[in-house]
């Protein structure tokens, strides 16, 4: 690891496992999990003011606590294969094998380092671990790996969990709870649940067509560039998207659309990053957006819900209709394909999936005119004391990083929101010179 010096590497179990108890011992996945098979781990890390004490032993021991309440953390996957037209299945078995837990010492590397450049530097990729592993090979490596890395003043936690045992609700679910239990709790607020959710007639675990990759590709790693957003540019966004539209009510219904922060924010990002790709009028733009499906599901899956609960779904517009449009309109149009994602419908995809099951590969959208938003604003990252302060920072490894992802996450700032593109080193430097684009930043 460049810049990094390895201290030690452990196997974190967790303290209450009992071999006879066959609670959660196996979990079948569901197709928003097994889509995931061929992408890399979930990365997200946070970076704090250095401790006045060492807490690594301390955070060792909370962790071995915590997962007393995650199973599925400390187990492995295991893929089965059938006879039948090369076909597996995959399931999650909480043996309590362990958790893999790094500490490592960065002695060059400042907080500012970190903080400070607008692209993300080199450093932050070595502070996580599980870097280039697939979520298929959480069946010989870890589940969850954590790096601690302390630094000259500072300290940065990395987080890698296999994505096929867990989506962003669910990371952060695991994250918030660990804090919780560092700073003194006995059991997390939140106990999360782990039985996946499966229409009543289907056989399980589920058999899907699945062939390991033959060989690791060595993938560039595209030009990230931070971006902030302050609490009340965020809000003029939303204010000027809201006006345009003049409040619209849907074609057959008396229900009122008001545009959130969020849609305002990517629609503002999607129309600033197409201005500088110099497309013609006629050509199409997309922007995918992720979506959670816990409280669209009837009945509700649950907050709690520890597992994949994603659907995926493009809007596209002709480039001259995004430029155009004007913030409200584009807005509206995300709005209005978030605003249908029924149970119906998201039934329909998950039974189209069982039919014809996609497994999405790297870079499988990985276009400078397909933007795809992932992450969330609402996500409490910030919240997360392990008992010497709240972090300062919030940062993402290199996993799945890709030409056209967008990562949202709160900002420091209660309101703020953090945005990190993956574009063309020359779009996000027009964009950085952009002053229409900056008058909705933070200077």
């Amino acid at each position: 690891m460049t810049g990094i010096r390895l201290i030690s590497t452990t196997t974190i179990q967790a303290t209450k496992h009992d071999e006879n108890n066959s609670t959660h011992k196996k979990i079948d996945l569901t197709p928003w999990d097994l889509t995931l098979l061929k992408i890399e781990t979930i990365q997200q890390g946070l970076l704090f003011h250095k401790p006045k004490t060492n807490q690594i032993q301390h955070l060792k021991q909370t962790l071995s606590t915590t997962l007393n309440f995650f199973p599925p953390l400390t187990g492995r996957l295991v893929i089965t294969r059938h006879d039948e037209h090369n076909k597996a299945s995959c399931s999650v078995i909480c043996n309590n094998v362990g958790a893999l837990f790094v500490h490592a010492i960065a002695e060059n590397t400042t907080i500012a380092d970190i903080t400070q450049p607008n692209y993300v530097p080199p450093i932050v990729h070595a502070l996580f671990p599980l870097n280039g592993v697939k979520n298929y090979e959480g069946t010989t490596q870890p589940v969850l790996a954590v790096q601690v890395t302390e630094l000259i003043d500072g300290i940065f936690i990395g987080f890698a969990i296999n994505h096929l045992v867990a989506d962003g609700k669910s990371f952060w679910l695991f994250v918030n709870s660990w804090a919780e239990i560092s700073r003194g709790f006995n059991k997390p607020t939140k106990i999360p649940t782990f039985e996946r959710w499966f229409p009543d007639d289907i056989n399980r675990p589920i058999q899907f067509p699945f062939t390991e990759d033959a060989q690791k590709k060595q993938r560039e790693i595209p030009p990230i560039r931070l971006f902030h957003f302050t609490k009340e540019k965020v809000a003029q966004l939303k204010s000027k998207a809201n006006a345009e539209i003049g409040h619209s009510s849907t074609n057959n219904t008396d229900k009122i659309i008001i545009i959130s922060s969020f849609q305002a924010l990517i629609t503002h990002i999607w129309r600033s990053s197409a201005s500088k790709q110099h497309a013609e009028p006629g050509e199409e733009t997309s922007f995918a957006l992720v979506m959670d499906c816990r409280t669209r599901m009837c009945p509700n899956l649950g907050e709690n819900y520890f597992g994949n609960t994603r659907v995926f779904e493009i809007v596209t517009m002709k480039t001259k209709e995004l430029m155009e449009g004007g913030i409200g309109k584009v807005s509206m149009e995300i709005n209005k394909v978030i605003s249908t994602q029924s149970h119906e419908k998201i039934m329909n995809q998950y039974e189209s999936w069982l039919k014809t099951p996609i497994i999405i590969v790297p870079g499988m959208l990985s276009r400078s005119n397909v933007l795809m938003a992932n992450s969330s604003p609402r996500f409490d990252v910030y919240g997360n004391d392990f008992g010497w302060g709240k972090p300062i920072a919030v940062r993402n490894g290199v996993g799945n990083k890709s030409i056209g992802k967008v990562t949202v996450f709160a900002g420091f700032e209660q309101g703020s929101i953090d945005v990190e593109l993956c574009l063309p080193y020359d779009v996000l430097e027009a964009l950085g010179n952009d002053q229409l684009f900056l008058d909705a930043m933070s200077v």
